[in-house]
């Protein structure tokens, strides 16, 4: 009588590992096709986002949060500068130290990634300056524009140029309206600025 109570006990354990593995099995099958959704559905939010913005660089795809009222800026100082001016007259320097203002200290660690590419990218700015453009206090806001518009370039954001009034108004009348690239660097601080 022994073996048939031990046959009795094994049927029900073996008809309850059965039910596990297909309990387990369904699981499995559920969670391979939420996934398969879940990537078809990404795949398909992907491709209709490139059809209606065309190409847009990844460093763009990024969201610039505003920061929250009382959260201190960011800054991000770049290394002085030392160029000879473009003056043609006289041979001319300025020195210049700059910083630049982002929103969140994610940004910044971008920044950073790209500091080569900025730091060519000012440089290029400064050295086609004359000392005339640059001891004027406008000369200074418009480096400044110019200095924010070509530490952003690298990563694939661009800005307008700043034109004369009278350009603009033209050139309005003849484009489209594009909307307008809100820029990561809220703001180009001069530490040092020294031209001689």
């Amino acid at each position: 009588m022994s073996t048939p109570a031990a046959a009795a006990e094994a049927a029900p354990s073996g008809g309850g590992k059965k039910k596990l593995i297909i309990i387990i099995a369904a699981v499995l099958l559920l969670v391979l096709i939420g996934g398969g959704a879940a990537l078809m559905l990404m795949k398909k939010k992907q491709h209709a986002e490139d059809e209606d913005g065309g190409e847009a660089p990844a460093a763009v795809e990024t969201s610039h949060a505003k920061p929250k009222p009382g959260t201190p800026p960011t800054f991000v100082p770049l290394e002085p500068f030392t160029v000879n001016l473009a003056d043609k007259e006289v041979d001319r320097f300025a020195q210049v130290g700059v910083t630049l203002e982002v929103a969140d200290p994610h940004m910044a660690d971008q920044l950073k990634a790209y500091m080569p590419a900025i730091r060519s990218n000012v440089l290029m700015v400064l050295s086609h300056k004359t000392s005339a453009e640059l001891l004027t206090r406008e000369g200074k806001e418009k480096l400044a524009r110019e200095i924010q518009r070509e530490s952003v370039r690298p990563m694939g954001i661009e800005l307008d140029e700043e034109e004369d009034e009278e350009a603009a108004a033209t050139t309005k009348k003849k484009k489209k309206k594009k909307k307008a690239v809100e820029s990561p660097v809220t703001q180009v601080l001069f530490s040092t600025f020294i031209v001689q």
